[in-house]
């Protein structure tokens, strides 16, 4: 399955990386790659638990962009 992910770096340059479409999915890294590796196994494991309590695995997103 493919998801989109968004990648953003904190203050301290720690990589935090979140899957929208799963509610509550966030991982992070100290570079941009150990970051998506691990929101690789966050998702794995998030679908996991969503799919043992019953709920939705996903939630339906939409990415729009705009201009200001």
């Amino acid at each position: 399955m493919k998801f989109n992910v968004i990648l953003d770096r904190d203050e301290d340059g720690v990589w935090i990386v979140e899957c929208p479409s799963i509610p509550g999915c966030v991982s992070q890294g100290q570079t941009r790659e150990e970051a998506l590796e691990n929101i690789k196994d966050a998702i794995a494991a998030c679908l996991e638990v969503r799919a043992e309590l019953g709920l939705p695995l996903t939630v339906e997103t939409h990415q729009v962009e705009v201009t200001v």
